[in-house]
């Protein structure tokens, strides 16, 4: 059990790691929901233990579970322990993991996580849908982050929030992406700043929203939908927009990186913005966007994200591209070719990538995973989704 303390309610809540368990007499689709990936990060752990204290398991569909992650950090306030739950999950790193006889804080969550994840699909039923809540350190307006998956996509439309597409270019390692990897829907949602009450209040009306929009939760319930739909809508002044990352600035300990305080996710930036300082002076954004998530806390390797946004065009034009396989077609010009027969990974030589914007390979769904000295490797979530599994969904 851990004790979960939060600024915003100033409350604390006891838990486990499994923070609730509702399975209905019907069977449906299973959901599962993680608060507290990132220990300072309450709020998802505060809205999972009341929605799941106010559901009438009578009214459930299927089975929903609501889990804690970083148990450790989460008793202690912190981001993490030893290093960042978030960055830790790829095949690599898990295999080494699983290999060693030591382990770190993070390195224990991970384990536990990862076997209660692979039992909850090998013992339930699908589709199964999975949402990780966070906060950030500075202002925001509620969004979700996602894999650029279709399947992620049109699930995510349904909310009305904006939604933020490419985060598995600039950061290896979260939990999401493995998910998606596995080939199910997966979304993170971003609830507001830390220790606003309103974090709290995003994160609970987004938990009843997904249960009704994957069929969770019978439509009849009496959770007044419309009211939690309405909240998110006002939070986010009417801003529904599909957004791109275009850039990030890494940082380092020694850089002594500081964000100019004030700027909010989301905001309009031009390129002689001064937007932080760090050793070498004034940092200026090298083009123009909106600024995303900027750092306002000492832990973290991400300074601050850029995101512009996508042309509903573009996104049909994606989706056209996606279904008809045009990706298969990229093999034929010279300096292509498929990693392996699994056709999920594309090499690229770099002589012939610089002739293909890499906006291009985003219309198929690639992103740019690793560059050598000689090829750009890109991989895509399309050929490992589990399309099959939620062909009969509404959404779909």
């Amino acid at each position: 059990m851990v004790e979960v303390s939060s600024p915003a309610l100033k409350e604390i809540i006891k838990t486990h790691r499994i923070i609730g368990k509702i399975k209905g007499i019907i069977d449906g689709p299973t959901v599962v929901f993680f608060g507290g990936i990132h220990g300072n990060e309450t709020a998802g752990v505060f809205a999972l233990n009341h929605v799941f204290n106010q559901i009438n398991p009578k009214d459930v569909l299927g089975t929903i579970f609501a889990i804690t992650g970083n148990i450790q950090a989460l008793k202690q306030n912190k981001r993490y322990i030893n290093e960042d739950l978030n960055r830790l999950w790829f095949e690599e790193r898990i295999n080494s993991i699983k290999k060693k006889t030591n382990l770190n804080y993070e390195e224990k969550e991970l384990i536990d996580l990862y076997h209660l994840i692979h039992n909850i699909i090998e013992t339930e039923s699908g589709p199964f849908y999975f949402i990780d809540f966070h906060t950030t350190s500075s202002k925001t307006i509620p969004f979700i982050t996602i894999n650029d998956a279709l399947i992620n996509r049109k699930f995510s439309m349904l909310f009305p929030v904006p939604i933020v597409l490419g985060i598995e270019e600039y950061l290896e390692g979260p939990l999401l992406s493995y998910v998606n990897q596995l080939g199910y829907v997966s979304l993170g949602f971003e609830s507001g700043q830390h220790n606003d009450n309103d974090a709290v209040i995003n994160s609970q009306s987004f938990i009843y929203l997904a249960l009704l929009f994957t069929k969770a939760i019978k439509s009849d319930a009496d959770l007044d939908f419309q009211a939690h739909y309405k909240q998110l809508l006002e939070q986010c002044h009417n801003i529904q927009d599909a957004f791109e990352i275009n850039y990030l600035h890494r940082i380092k300990p020694e850089d002594n990186f500081k964000m100019v305080e004030g700027f909010k996710s989301f905001e309009k930036i031009r390129k002689e913005t001064v937007l932080a300082t760090d050793v070498n002076g004034k940092i200026t954004p090298k083009q123009r966007g909106r600024i995303f998530m900027p750092l306002y806390q000492k832990i973290g390797a991400e300074g601050f994200f850029i995101i512009k946004p996508i042309k509903p065009f573009f996104l049909k034009l994606s989706e056209f591209l996606r279904r008809v396989k045009f990706d298969n077609f990229l093999v034929i010009l010279p300096g292509v070719s498929w990693e392996s027969k699994h056709k999920q990974v594309l090499l690229v030589n770099l002589k012939i990538a610089r002739f293909l914007a890499k906006s291009f390979f985003h219309l198929l769904g690639y992103r740019t995973q690793k560059i050598d000295a000689t090829h750009l490797r890109l991989s895509s979530r399309e050929w490992a989704s589990k399309n099959i599994m939620y062909k009969n969904e509404d959404w779909y």
